[in-house]
């Protein structure tokens, strides 16, 4: 009789770990064993499909959990694209395992961020007029050179017949249906694009603050990217599709940057100030510019350029996460904005969440973040609920206080960093949560998302949280055996 695979490894190993989580015993190719693949796999730092199928060529464990059967490469990826919703539910369950077994407790939440690299060049930002002028040369079918498409024109700057929305609209067209009929298919009736409109309430927020003209767009561009992210509108494969996809994002941006000005300018027309006198006259009129501006990437739109600390700009994700004094990840979540400014309650109400499904329902002792997290509305909404929280108001670079910041909350806040409590807390931060990031990031090379999209890199590091989990419970399990 030939051996079996499962004498081979022993009962301690990880691999075993995928199995607990469901799909011993069952058929190739069932979901249960390429989920228990993908687990192994991304343990081990192996994220890469066609590196995943020659592990299964080659790797005993590998093959215990396919049962000697090779996926190929495209199985493994389709699967993970089609089941990426599910895939990231997987964190859910590996969090309810270290709750059964003790690793989850909520004495001390620490919270931080890292940035991670998109699966993009930065060489593939392009602005409104570059968008559109590379839709015009896949129409084109040719590649010249840009003083013969632009003549003596400097060549960041849309052409003349560009330059109203309606050449836009009209050329745009033109060049889709010539796309789209090179590649055999058909082209429907272009939806026209919806009306925006920007809820007053959501920019004055709570206690009435009036927030400037300024804040108004940002204010916009964040629900904008909130229904986006409730959307999760995959990333075409298809350049021609990525590059009409950016156009119409950043067409929709301008769309809600002039729905938000003339916002701005309605409320000011009939609001007063403090003293009850009309506002308008106050400041001149904002005139907004006629085309869409800022940048878009064609390999990954969702993703951003951002700068780390010590670092060069990068095409990148904030990866925001939330972990106990055990190393337990109890949230991961991503970030379109490069600070850390907001996420402070975010992302404590979501590990909140997760723990609520496995009947953790006390409250945590403190919550401890970095100076970068200080947000005084959120710092005091948190301590309302009975949750200390040790925020540094100033950075480790800054010498002396922040101007302005020298008295109440930010006072208060140095008074207790100071105290013996505070400092082995803000210590216990740095010892717990930067060592998560350094195994994810160095020990099992997580430093760059494989997939595009914030979807599908949300799934990818859900995956990633699981595992880390997984390892974590793993160990603990040797050790209680041992």
């Amino acid at each position: 009789m030939p051996p079996s695979l499962v004498e081979w490894l022993p009962e301690d190993h990880l691999v075993w770990e995928g199995y607990r989580l469901g799909g011993t015993g069952r058929a190739p190719y069932d979901p249960a064993m390429l989920v228990a693949l993908l687990l192994y796999a991304y343990a081990r730092g192996n994220r890469s499909s066609r590196q995943i199928e020659r592990a299964c060529w080659e790797d005993v464990a590998y093959k215990v959990i396919c049962s000697m059967r090779v996926p190929d490469h495209s199985t493994i990826a389709e699967f993970r694209r089609r089941h990426e919703a599910a895939i990231a539910e997987l964190f859910d369950q590996v969090l309810g395992l270290c709750r059964e077994a003790g690793l989850v407790s909520v004495g001390v939440i620490m919270v931080d961020g890292t940035k991670i690299k998109a699966n993009a060049s930065m060489d593939q930002n392009r602005s409104y007029s570059g968008v559109v002028r590379e839709i015009l040369r896949e129409a084109e079918e040719t590649d010249r050179r840009e003083d013969e498409l632009y003549g003596d024109a400097r060549g960041d700057e849309l052409p003349e017949q560009l330059r109203t929305a309606e050449g836009r609209k009209q050329a745009l067209a033109d060049a889709k249906r010539r796309i789209e009929e090179r590649k055999g298919r058909e082209v429907g009736p272009q939806e026209p694009a919806g009306d925006v409109e920007v809820d007053p309430e959501l920019v004055l927020g709570r206690g009435g603050r009036r927030g400037g003209r300024r804040e108004w767009p940002r204010v916009a561009r964040r629900e904008l990217e909130s229904r986006r992210e409730r959307e999760a509108e995959p990333i075409p494969r298809d350049r021609e599709d990525r590059l009409f996809q950016a156009l119409g994002r950043l067409e929709e941006n301008h769309r809600v940057d002039l729905a938000a000005n003339d916002a701005y300018q309605r409320w000011r027309s009939s609001s007063r100030d403090t003293l009850g006198r009309v506002m308008k006259g106050y400041s001149k009129p904002h005139t907004p510019p006629t085309d869409p501006d800022g940048t878009i990437n064609l390999s990954d739109p969702d993703s951003r350029v951002m700068r780390s600390k010590g670092l060069p700009h990068r095409q990148a994700y904030n990866v925001q996460s939330a972990v106990t004094e055990q190393q337990i990840i109890l949230a991961a979540e991503i970030s379109l904005t490069a600070a850390d400014f907001g996420h402070l309650e975010p992302i404590l109400d979501r590990a909140l969440a997760h723990l609520s499904r496995h009947g953790v329902t006390e409250q945590p002792e403190a919550v401890v973040g970095d100076a970068g997290y200080w947000h005084t509305e959120q710092i005091e909404a948190i301590a309302d609920r009975g949750i200390e929280v040790l925020v540094p108001p100033d950075g480790a670079a800054r010498e002396g206080k922040r101007p302005g910041w020298e008295n109440g909350l930010y006072e208060q806040m140095r008074e207790k960093l100071t105290t013996e409590r505070g400092r082995l807390l803000y210590a216990l931060r740095k010892a717990t949560i930067e060592p998560v990031f350094g195994q994810i990031k160095y020990n099992r090379r997580v430093d760059r998302f494989m997939r595009r999209g914030r979807a599908a890199v949300h799934s990818e590091l859900r995956l990633v949280a699981a595992t880390h989990n997984l390892l974590k419970l793993h160990n603990h399990w040797i050790a209680n055996t041992a």
